[in-house]
């Protein structure tokens, strides 16, 4: 999923390739999960829960919970493996503890026009989808092809890291929308000061 508007104030970002880089990103350029609301658009967005899922049982504790799991994530993913020190050993261990609860169970249900289409077995709870986005990470950490795919975004003080799946490996930027943009136009602005110069 690429960028999406959730509320007028608050943009959420899907587009790192990874559901667990996206909750970093919600770091970026300053806090976005500063509420509730903006948690539950952010679950639904990510593809964690079907579309039309209810969310309303989520609450602050929930907040609390994908916060801290972020905060988790920033060393073992932004940093390189260091087992040993007590920081990483500590995010690691509690990463893991968070992957092993049972993710929301998945059913096929027909849909109106008679397609089948993907329902939750019942409301979905924290740490089930918390278990999700901590076994998105250790899929991640473990898997030596996408953990060499890793890059962080080279647009200016961005520090969104991402999957590149890009050909011959050579993406520089988060989003070419966002990032890739600002670059061009910062470019064409150098060339054009320097032209009139």
């Amino acid at each position: 999923m690429a960028l999406g508007t959730v509320t007028a104030s608050c943009e959420l970002r899907f587009d790192t390739g990874r559901v667990c880089l996206d909750l970093l990103a919600t770091t970026h350029p300053e806090e976005r999960l500063d509420s509730v609301a903006v948690l539950r658009a952010w679950i639904t967005g990510s593809g964690l829960v079907p579309a039309d899922t209810a969310l309303a049982h989520a609450g602050t504790s929930w907040l609390v919970a994908f916060r801290e799991l972020r905060g988790q994530l920033v060393p073992l993913v932004r940093g390189r493996p260091s087992p040993g020190v007590p920081a990483y050993d500590r995010a690691l261990a509690r990463v893991n503890e968070l992957a092993r609860a049972a993710p929301p169970a998945p059913r096929a249900v027909p849909g109106k026009d008679g397609a089948l289409v993907r329902r939750l077995d019942g409301p979905p709870g924290g740490a089930a989808l918390l278990a999700v986005v901590a076994r998105d990470a250790v899929d991640l950490l473990t898997d030596p092809v996408a953990r060499a795919g890793l890059r962080q975004c080279a647009g200016h003080n961005c520090p969104i890291v991402y999957v590149d799946t890009s050909r011959g490996r050579r993406r520089r930027w988060c989003s070419s929308e966002v990032c890739g943009n600002r670059e061009r136009v910062a470019r064409h602005r150098r060339r054009a000061a320097l032209a009139r110069a």
